[in-house]
């Protein structure tokens, strides 16, 4: 059971990951971003979760010098763009990145989508940062096991993390099972599926059971099926709120219950067609 906001998990290089942490992702840049960062860390969440393309990474560099916070109790990730994908291309976009937040090491880096043709280079580049000491763990980000079958062909390093879209509505309990074969974390995007469970009936009858909202409940569950989890928010309340999940846990009937809602339904893009 996870039962701080700052429990960690150890990944497969034994850097120790948060398993819980903000996502600033359609967050704008400016007073909107720093604002979201500072009222997490000052609510204890030590994961900020950011990429390129949200086009925060500045504010969200300044917010954490602001904050007063250790940098070595935070864990920061960023990832890099479908667009800059591609060998030199990448070194160039993690140097970018790192420039906008201020930062000498990243704890985390991502391939943000599987862009075909790309991603095995822009590994080769990751790889390079990483046992060049300029990134703690290198990861991906919504790829199937069919392109991660792709990648471990010729990677060296095999990814510490996953990212991907999961709630109740997409379980996606065979990629779930590969990356624990492969010793890959998984982490969640969207994990209240936009909203379109708040209402149901099971969702609700857990939050009634427990005195917690909609969004506690699909939170936990998330965190019960052993996967980090991202949550977004601009409003401090929320942003508390959201993190008031460590003095329950539910029970495997409720895990199962959550479970037997998917309809392996995406919010977001589909991993396997997308064009940008």
């Amino acid at each position: 059971m996870t039962t701080s906001l700052n429990a960690k998990v150890k990944l497969n290089n034994g850097v120790e990951m948060p398993w819980f942490g903000l996502g600033v992702w359609q967050v704008e840049d400016g007073d909107e971003a720093k604002n979201s960062v500072n009222a997490a860390i000052k609510a204890g969440y030590i994961g900020i979760d950011t990429a390129a393309a949200y086009k925060n990474e500045k504010s969200v560099g300044e917010a954490i010098r602001e904050s007063g916070a250790n940098r070595d109790g935070l864990f920061i990730t960023s990832k890099v763009w479908n667009g800059d994908q591609g060998y030199e291309e990448t070194l160039a976009a993690f140097d970018a990145t790192m420039e906008k937040l201020g930062l000498d090491v990243l704890d985390l880096y991502l391939i943000h989508w599987p862009v075909k043709g790309k991603y095995k280079d822009t590994w080769r580049a990751m790889e390079k940062l990483y046992k060049d000491g300029r990134i703690r763990a290198i990861g991906v980000s919504n790829f199937q096991p069919h392109h991660l079958d792709d990648l471990l062909e010729d990677a060296e390093v095999v990814p510490a993390v996953n990212q991907v879209e999961f709630h109740p509505l997409l379980t996606q309990n065979e990629l779930l099972d590969y990356c624990a074969k492969k010793g890959i974390q998984v982490e969640a995007w969207s994990p209240l599926a936009r909203g379109l469970l708040f209402d149901n009936e099971v969702v609700t009858g857990l939050g009634d059971k427990y005195g917690k909202s909609p969004a506690q409940i699909l939170l936990r569950w998330v965190l019960d099926k052993g996967v980090v989890v991202l949550t977004r928010s601009v409003k401090e309340s929320r942003i508390v709120e959201n993190a008031d999940l460590f003095d329950f846990t539910l029970t495997p009937e409720d895990v199962t219950a959550l479970e037997a809602l998917n309809k392996n339904e995406r919010t977001g893009p589909d991993p396997d067609n997308f064009n940008f």
